[in-house]
């Protein structure tokens, strides 16, 4: 691998990490004026149709085969609907840090849930990634101020109900198809998003008059800059990475996510929370190191 193959990469996957990870900030921003789950599927939609328009200029088709239907639901639900349903809903409860360390773990449940599905039992190294990675977080909960109320249990649910769940489409559909990057991933987002837009619009009523301008530009933000650049630069990063380095690149998120948060909305940031980041990531990157690949 070329030196300037190398430096495109690590560029593409510095957009795409300090992108989403300044993504859940703002979205803390914008419960204050606009409900959860409308927020996110509109921004989706808006997302998705922008990221069709990519797939096009750059010579994508944006058929999807008959056969492809069911596997794409499910991975809209899986990587989509869940996955920026559930975090988005937890912020509701829970603080920026707490959500991301939690949705972060989803490596180590996919190489646990690996083993009954694909019968990959678990090494030494997953024992160990389990072991940290349970003892960050609770390093990180048993720290908090009513860390156990009701309110807060519904958030560490949700994230980590959204951390599973895309732990076990990551394990369920390890399988590559053939269809181009740009365009799965705008038929994925607009999928998992449309039903997000719908659930808000029935059961959330959202107020347009109650959105600022403030509002308006994390609205945008999200739109353009997390749902679509940010995932054309993390394919970028995948075109001129190894897979593992990409995949542990965006490690970078929990992380760029506490300090953003700590800056930004004054969240806490002490040895504690530092002692739980590390164990937990530590955690992380040896269940990506032994995760199955695909085809095994």
């Amino acid at each position: 691998m070329s030196a300037h193959r190398q430096i495109i990469g690590f560029i593409c996957l510095a957009v795409t990490a300090s992108g989403w990870a300044l993504n859940f900030t703002l979205m803390k921003f914008l419960l204050l004026e606009w409900p959860p789950l409308f927020s996110r599927g509109l921004a989706g939609l808006v997302g998705a149709a922008t990221l069709g328009l990519v797939a096009l200029c750059v010579g994508e088709s944006l058929v999807l085969p008959r056969r492809l239907i069911g596997r794409m639901l499910g991975e809209a639900f899986t990587n989509v609907f869940s996955w920026m349903g559930f975090t988005t809903l937890a912020l509701l409860w829970l603080p920026v840090g707490q959500n991301l360390l939690l949705i972060y773990t989803m490596p180590i449940w996919a190489t646990l849930i690996a083993w009954p599905l694909l019968g990959t039992k678990p090494s030494g190294k997953t024992v160990l990634s389990l072991a940290l990675g349970v003892t960050g977080v609770a390093l990180l909960l048993g720290g908090q101020a009513g860390a156990f109320r009701v309110e807060q249990l519904i958030g560490y649910a949700l994230s980590l109900g959204a951390a599973l769940l895309f732990a076990l489409g990551t394990v369920v559909n390890r399988t590559p198809i053939a269809m181009p990057f740009v365009a799965r991933t705008a038929w994925q987002v607009g999928l998992g998003c449309l039903p997000l837009a719908i659930l808000g619009l029935l059961f959330e009523q959202p107020k347009f008059e109650a959105l600022s301008s403030t509002g308006v530009s994390i609205m945008v933000y999200m739109a353009l800059v997390s749902m679509a650049l940010c995932y054309v630069t993390w394919f970028g990063a995948l075109r001129h990475l190894p897979p593992s380095v990409a995949s542990s690149g965006l490690l970078a998120v929990p992380v760029l996510g506490v300090l953003m948060a700590a800056a930004l909305l004054g969240e806490s940031f002490g040895l504690r929370q530092v002692v739980a980041l590390v164990l937990t990531l530590s955690g992380v990157v040896l269940a990506l190191r032994s995760s199955p690949k695909p085809g095994q």
